[in-house]
């Protein structure tokens, strides 16, 4: 398989992650909407979207959407909960993710990285991202002071996609330290067999 991403995106540090987890041999090929490799001809014939990750199949089919590739790739592993109700609530956890932890964790951190998001940062957008990235940091923290992972009693797909925009939440301002129990969370995660860092490439 080959998955066409940034290194540096959390979005495409997920699949990788998984797939490491899993011990999956796959090719990273690296894009880049700072480059413009993904508005290319060649790789919007792959994605007519023109974002990142994708991942591409044996067969030559083509998956976007990091969340989507990381329910395709954990069908049938112990990262996607065989019972329904727990794979629902795997589910639960990679929409809150989407909605309410990456548009304002990953946003801000962004905003606050790449040079060029600068003149997106304005004071307001900033204020607002910090309000509600710690908001779903409360969310987070209540629901781990009480469980170990996200879903059930072990590591799954939920973890590995919440996992990857806040570990370095820091880089965008939020105090990771007032949340004692995603701070220990974030330990148990790095501990797990066959975890890579966020720069790991095969």
């Amino acid at each position: 398989m080959k998955l066409y991403g940034m290194t540096e995106s959390g979005n495409c540090y997920k699949p990788r992650l998984l797939m490491a987890r899993l011990g999956l041999a796959f090719e990273h090929l690296e894009v880049s909407s700072r480059n413009g490799t993904t508005r290319s001809a060649g790789y919007l014939a792959k994605n007519p979207n023109g974002m990142v990750p994708l991942l591409e199949l044996d067969d030559g089919r083509f998956l976007a959407e990091s969340n989507a590739i990381m329910l395709y790739l954990a069908e049938g592993t112990s990262l996607l909960p065989s019972d329904r109700y727990l794979r629902g609530l795997a589910y639960q956890w990679l929409f809150f993710e989407q909605y309410s932890h990456e548009p304002y964790i990953a946003v801000r951190t962004a905003l606050l990285t790449y040079p060029e998001r600068a003149a997106s940062a304005t004071p307001e957008r900033l204020a607002l991202t910090l309000e509600r990235g710690n908001k779903a940091l409360g969310v987070m923290e209540k629901h781990l002071a009480a469980n170990a992972f996200f879903v059930g009693e072990a590591m799954s797909v939920a973890d590995i996609a919440l996992y990857a925009y806040t570990h370095t939440a820091g880089k965008g301002g939020f105090e990771l330290s007032a949340y004692p129990a995603v701070s220990s969370w974030l330990e148990r995660v790095r501990a797990e067999p066959g975890h890579v860092p966020l720069e790991w490439k095969p």
